[in-house]
């Protein structure tokens, strides 16, 4: 099982930017394919970006070009990039580890785009 703490969440006005962080402990984090969702109130849980164990990304159209996902093998670490936000990426972000048929999830931090 892989246990994951995402963090770097917080208040940002719209037009500025965020970095998300998410540590993971346990071994083999290299192997996992890492990804971000994120959950506004009321709205399901959406896919936002992933990277694969060799670095090949993903993301999905509503945050393309504006959002970069990044992983460092030698920490367990996986990052969002977050630029040009907008008030509507006012969400629960999350973390996620994926190896075979295992997914786990981090607890998830706040991020609020506001003026």
């Amino acid at each position: 099982q892989v246990q994951l703490v995402e963090s770097g969440g917080g208040l940002v006005q719209p037009g500025g930017s965020l970095r998300l962080s998410c540590a993971a402990s346990g071994s083999g984090f290299s192997r996992n394919v890492m990804g971000w969702y994120r959950q506004a109130p009321g709205k399901q849980r959406e896919f936002l970006a992933s990277v694969t164990s060799g670095g090949t990304s993903n993301y999905a159209d509503s945050v393309k070009g504006r959002f970069t996902i990044s992983r460092d093998n030698a920490k367990n670490t996986v990052y969002l990039q977050m630029n040009s936000l907008k008030p509507e990426d006012t969400a629960v972000y999350y973390c996620t580890a994926v190896l075979g048929s295992r997914r786990d999830w981090g607890q998830g931090t706040q991020v609020t785009v506001s003026s």
